[in-house]
């Protein structure tokens, strides 16, 4: 059997993006939670904030470390499998990532230094100061990557001579038409991801009678977020589908398995698109709903896949699963956030563990949305690598095909037993609770802020009858 090299290397990438991606997308989340903690902690000087930021920050750094391990290797991939994108569109995208790594990760690695070694060293003021820079950093690295990603979606403020992609105005290069809807829905989506492990954790440790009063601080928090970003996601996810309607139709025609655009496109709940046929198998769907959804009129008219030939189409039956997975899962989330809030407000979420086991094994949720998101972002892109400028298959190096499998079969092997350790080193964390985690003091000072210090200091007076 011949192996065809673009498609090795377009599935060595995608291996290698998608455990990528797991990681920065639990870790932006995570850094916003972690400061959130700290500026409790030092406003009300609760104990219980103090051990959660602790317990949270070992898992963050674990976290971090493997997002560094295998976001490095990409970069490698854009010169050994894909250098001809790098000649063509690397004076666009050369900055914009190389901005990330000066405006982003400089400035995580630099603060998350203080964050994880300056307990009892540092004042809490000063830690907490470092836990915010470095929610800062995570939120100015997905700024960065998602514009020049957005980019590869919607090119603008450029120009080609000699077929090279030049910047003419970087404004209308970062602010591209897609940019806003994107990292919009990338960063709430990073939110709830978080919110969805620290809720599993949270509930595990209320069933199991642990760390009882951090599990019910846990379980309100990400609660009170779920219930608010999931309905909001929804609305995002909807603004940001008109957008790639507008600028790339033929992504929504294959998420929606829409083949004639001389008809309303119907709403597919589910089918299997039959890309030979052009028409989709064992449909289940809503007449002219998505005509109603995408262009707000039952009778509207949308491109439809047919529209081009086959060879310009993206694969539609990964993208229209995809999809559904994303949006079903969204759906699970809303439910999930009011349920929880509804239970909160009978004063029963505690001790409801009809609600409370499956949300503890609900923690991959997010993580397989983002991932199918993004499968729905690529793949939908389709043949293209820069929408418009450059196809995929023109951007591959001339690599033999048998470097590329080695290394695919190389990166699987040693990919899985990388994050396998750290995959378990972080259930071990989890296991093993917040023991051990006490205020530890700075030399010469309170560890609280003295308003928190005076508060406490009132609190032990009034206790002991002075």
């Amino acid at each position: 059997m011949d192996l065809d090299p673009v498609f090795l290397a377009r599935i060595q990438f995608a291996f290698t993006v998608t455990f990528h991606i797991i990681f920065p997308s639990f870790t932006i989340g995570l850094a916003a939670y972690i400061a959130t903690l700290m500026v409790l902690w030092v406003k009300t000087g609760t104990e219980r904030y103090h051990r959660l930021a602790r317990f949270w920050t070992k898992i963050f750094a674990v976290s971090f470390a493997m997002g560094v391990v295998s976001g490095i290797v990409l970069s490698y991939e854009f010169g050994t499998n894909w250098s001809r994108f790098s000649l063509i569109v690397g004076n666009v995208i050369g900055p914009l990532i190389g901005y990330e790594v000066i405006a982003a990760f400089f400035l995580e690695a630099t603060f998350l230094g203080v964050l994880l070694f300056g307990w009892g060293r540092v004042p809490p003021w000063l830690q907490t100061m470092a836990a915010i820079f470095v929610a800062v950093g995570t939120t100015t690295s997905a700024f960065w990557i998602l514009a020049a990603n957005s980019w590869m979606q919607t090119p603008a403020g450029f120009e080609m001579r000699d077929g090279i992609a030049y910047p003419l105005d970087w404004v209308a290069v970062i602010f591209n038409p897609s940019f806003p809807y994107r990292l919009a829905h990338m960063v709430t989506a990073a939110y709830l991801t978080t919110a969805f492990v620290v809720l599993a954790v949270g509930a595990r440790y209320l069933i199991a009678k642990r760390h009882v009063e951090e599990g019910h601080t846990m379980v309100r928090m990400a609660i009170g977020l779920i219930a608010v970003l999931a309905p909001l996601q929804l609305f995002i996810g909807d603004q940001h589908g008109l957008n790639t309607l507008k600028h790339q139709p033929l992504k929504v025609a294959a998420m929606e398995g829409h083949w004639d655009g001389s008809k309303p496109g119907a709403l597919v709940l589910f089918a299997w698109p039959d890309e030979k046929a052009e028409t989709n198998r064992f449909e289940i769907s809503i007449p002219k709903g998505a005509s109603l959804i995408l262009k707000h009129d039952s009778d509207a008219l949308f491109t439809g896949l047919k529209s081009v030939p086959p060879r310009d189409r993206p694969p539609v039956p990964s993208v229209f699963f995809a999809f559904r997975i994303m949006v079903g899962i969204g759906l699970l989330m809303i439910a999930t956030g009011w349920l929880g809030v509804l239970l909160w407000w009978r004063g029963r979420v505690f001790e409801s563990r009809w609600y409370l086991w499956p949300v503890s094994q609900g923690w991959w949720l997010g993580f397989v949305a983002v991932i199918a998101g993004w499968t729905v972002t690529e793949t939908g892109r389709q043949p293209w690598l820069v929408s418009g400028i450059l196809r995929t298959a023109d951007a591959a190096s001339p690599v033999p095909v048998e470097s590329i499998a080695t290394t695919l079969v190389l990166f699987v092997l040693v990919y899985s037993v990388v994050f396998s350790m750290g995959i378990y080193y972080i259930n071990r964390l989890i296991a093993r609770g917040m023991e051990g985690l006490a205020i530890e003091a700075p030399r010469g000072g309170s560890p609280l802020s003295p308003l928190s210090s005076a508060r406490e200091a009132a609190h032990e007076a009034i206790s002991s009858g002075h």
